[in-house]
């Protein structure tokens, strides 16, 4: 590129965990271009993910109503001279077609290779999440050891270097930036850590709290206080718990798992578990909380509770997640927490916290032959979930815990 962008626009993915993902190209713009104003066009429900961002200099919402036009209307008042189009999306790229925006750069796909002006081809790695049929899943379970089929040669790709990471970054070296690997970044600053604990009965901003207030968190859920500074002698270390999913059921460790692990641990670290989850979750949520309650038991029930931000702040106050793979997952790596989850449906390959390879985080996968099948729900038995033991969550979470503890 010969002339850096005066005012470079980045249409912004949509869903949270995506989202994520897409920090490390943002931080290589920003290096590639430090002069430039950066501007983020985001759906208004991840508009807190990146306040405070170090890479962007504004942020421009949309929001559910709100049509392809009218986004363009509002684009072309700011008079960008590039954009970036992360999503796939034909609508991703029309609206930077419809703003006028003279470069307009973004992956090549049928329906709209006609509104870039720069259609960039797929990257080496690149492996389609393709999903399977309830027949071939119900084949892939039968087939004997070795066979090859048209989805075993598939999985057979998916590495490390699929990871959806390298996608955006592959973008971003479209425009001269660096496709150099960086982890996955957000950033929560101490006053939203102490807002987010005084909001919630919890006070400090630190990751274990004293016996005696982990004692105030009653079955009903009662409050918190009074969190110690780390590394005092006899605090009690908190831990989070995210059991809910978006895309589907097939992505969801059972219930009943997700309580045996937290009993377990409880048991074993005096710990208080902080019960995350959208407003979807509240009745899971509430069963979990319930099932935890009990003489010697510490949990809160956040779910629906928080806001993004409010999220954001008590994921990082936590000293391991055992999550399944949703957006917190990717939110809770990226702010430096340890996370624990099972994988099944998805690939840890493609979708994994962090990048693939972090030694921080504990992925635990099954083996099943029909995993991943990125299906939303399961068509026969769910092997590939309740193939993962609560052993080897406790063992994973003990583990993250020493790993945390070592110089």
């Amino acid at each position: 590129m010969n002339v850096p962008p005066r005012r470079l626009l980045v249409r912004g993915v949509n869903w949270l965990g995506d989202a994520v993902m897409t920090t490390p190209a943002l931080r290589r713009l920003r290096e590639r271009f430090p002069e430039a104003d950066i501007t983020l066009l985001t759906h208004e429900k991840l508009a807190d993910l990146w306040r405070r961002h170090p890479s962007l200099n504004g942020i421009l919402t949309f929001g559910r109503d709100d049509g392809a036009w009218s986004v363009a209307r509002r684009l072309r008042e700011k008079a960008f001279d590039l954009a970036l189009v992360l999503p796939n999306s034909p609508r991703s790229a029309l609206e930077v077609w419809l703003a006028r925006i003279p470069q307009r750069v973004g992956y090549a796909r049928p329906w709209r290779n006609w509104l870039l002006s720069r259609p960039v081809s797929p990257r080496p790695g690149y492996v389609k999440m393709d999903k399977l049929s309830s027949r071939e899943v119900r084949r892939l379970i039968h087939l004997p050891p070795g066979h090859e089929s048209r989805f075993t040669n598939h999985v057979s790709r998916l590495t490390p270097a699929a990871h959806q990471t390298y996608e955006y970054l592959h973008l971003a070296a479209a425009l001269g930036a660096s496709s150099d690997p960086l982890p996955p970044e957000l950033s929560v600053v101490a006053e939203e850590s102490d807002a987010a604990a005084l909001k919630f009965g919890l006070a400090g901003e630190s990751s274990r709290i004293s016996p005696a207030s982990a004692a105030q968190v009653s079955s009903s859920g009662g409050a918190l206080s009074a969190l110690g500074k780390r590394g005092t002698k006899g605090e009690v270390p908190i831990l989070g718990l995210n059991p809910g999913a978006e895309y589907g059921p097939a992505k969801r460790w059972p219930p009943e798992r997700f309580i045996a692990v937290a009993r377990e641990i409880q048991q074993r670290t005096g710990c208080v578990w902080l019960i995350f989850g959208g407003k979807g979750d509240a009745p899971l949520a509430g069963n979990i909380h319930a099932a935890l309650a009990g003489p010697g038991s510490a949990a809160l029930n956040l779910a629906g509770k928080t806001s993004l931000r409010e999220l954001m702040a008590l994921l990082k106050v936590c000293r391991v997640l055992l999550t399944n793979d949703t957006g917190p997952m990717h939110i809770a790596a990226a702010l430096g927490t340890p996370v624990v989850a099972p994988f099944g449906s998805t690939s840890l390959q493609l979708t994994g916290p962090g990048l693939p390879g972090d030694a921080r985080h504990h992925l635990l996968n099954a083996g099943a032959p029909c995993s991943p099948c990125f299906r939303r729900t399961c068509p026969i038995d769910f092997r590939c979930m309740t193939g993962i033991t609560v052993e080897a969550a406790v063992a994973a979470i003990q583990e993250a815990l020493k790993e945390e503890n070592r110089p």
